[in-house]
């Protein structure tokens, strides 16, 4: 390790009492709910159509390798007896919005990430309840109780190790990563399973021969700088079980996106097409999920060479419907047309967003 390292007094983490609650397979669940049929059965929750794509799986089909994202064609080949169920947005957010009261009643200090999971700040908690974990607890009884829904929590003293543990124990229970426990925790933590860090970083921190936690911390700051960038600081702290970013209430975010990394370089416009499919369903089913709206739509594309290129167009008014959002995407890739490289990535994300109760009349595209 570099000593010449810069120094950072983790005091102000180890003082927070964070929770991450993570709803246990939120939309499946909810259907699982409402429908006894379905209880104890492998069911999709998403489209059944040929293009369409799993926005969330039960236990049950997970069990068979199903996840969300995935296209409906592939869930139904590794579970033939999968049950798709068409997603209920409206009745998601209502849900969504009761837990959040559940939260509020704890403390104000909440950073929702989706309609599913939220990071709370209880070091000062709104009953005055001494221990976080007895927060999570009674959070989580409370949701079972007035919602029919589990819930996992992770307790510790920073949001990258609260998110960690609440993984830790899922589906229905909850774990505490303590002050002492947290640098150990990450040592052994493999790369893939750190929150951020996505198949393709993972796979440039093995082409270097790091794998763990440990190997990570084992790297001085100037050498994660070189290789990741202004991640590599981020890394840097976080295998040292450090996380200063605070909670933060009322969090906007500025874009939603999806993209996908082909097994092999596509040339032609129709498969192109096709692989954008199941991006735009993804971007539009979080839209839905969580009541926004966008004017920006951008698409990125990067080259077997891996040059990127990105581009965008801006509406007067937002996009409220998917089918617009295809258009408008699709749109964007044959402007494009013919590229002078094979693709390996593409890419769609909308931004500009604003919540869908401020949306302006739709856009009429003629479709």
């Amino acid at each position: 390790m570099s000593s010449s390292a810069p120094k950072r007094d983790a005091g102000l983490s180890l003082l927070r009492k964070i929770i991450h609650i993570d709803m246990d397979a939120f939309y499946a669940s909810v259907e699982q709910r409402d429908n006894p049929e379905l209880r104890g059965k492998p069911v999709a929750v998403g489209g059944s159509r040929e293009r369409g794509v799993v926005a969330a799986a039960s236990y049950e089909a997970r069990t068979f390798g199903v996840r969300s994202a995935m296209p409906s064609v592939t869930a139904k080949r590794q579970c033939p007896d999968l049950i798709f169920v068409k997603p209920r947005f409206d009745v998601y957010k209502a849900i969504s919005l009761q837990i959040r009261t559940i939260f509020a009643e704890h403390t104000p200090i909440i950073e929702p990430l989706s309609l599913d999971e939220a990071y709370l700040d209880v070091t000062e908690n709104l009953q005055g309840i001494p221990l976080a974990r007895d927060v999570a607890l009674r959070i989580r009884e409370k949701i079972k109780a007035e919602a029919g829904l589990n819930a996992s929590a992770g307790i510790s003293y920073n949001k990258f190790l609260a998110k960690l543990a609440s993984d830790h124990r899922k589906p229905n229970g909850q774990y505490v990563i303590s002050p002492e426990m947290g640098p150990a925790f990450v040592e052994t933590l493999p790369v893939e399973k750190f929150h951020g860090i996505g198949p393709a970083t993972a796979a440039r921190f093995n082409a270097l021969g790091i794998r763990t936690g440990l190997d990570i911390r084992s790297q001085s700051l100037a050498f994660l700088q070189q290789h990741f960038g202004k991640s590599g600081a981020h890394y840097y702290w976080i295998s040292r079980g450090i996380d200063e970013r605070p909670v933060r209430a009322n969090r906007i975010r500025k874009s939603v996106g999806a993209e996908n990394t082909f097994l092999t370089d596509l040339t032609d416009f129709e498969p192109m097409m096709a692989e954008l499919q199941p991006l735009i369903d993804k971007v539009w089913q979080h839209c839905e999920g969580a009541g926004i709206r966008a004017r920006t739509v951008t698409l990125k594309v990067k080259f077997s060479d891996f040059e990127i290129i990105t581009r965008s167009r801006s509406l007067p008014s937002p996009v409220t419907h998917r089918a617009d959002l295809e258009w408008l995407a699709i749109g964007l890739l044959q402007a494009e047309m013919p590229l002078p490289k094979s693709v390996r990535l593409l890419g769609v994300s909308l931004s500009s967003l604003q919540h869908r109760d401020d949306a302006e009349p739709q856009l009429d595209f003629g479709l």
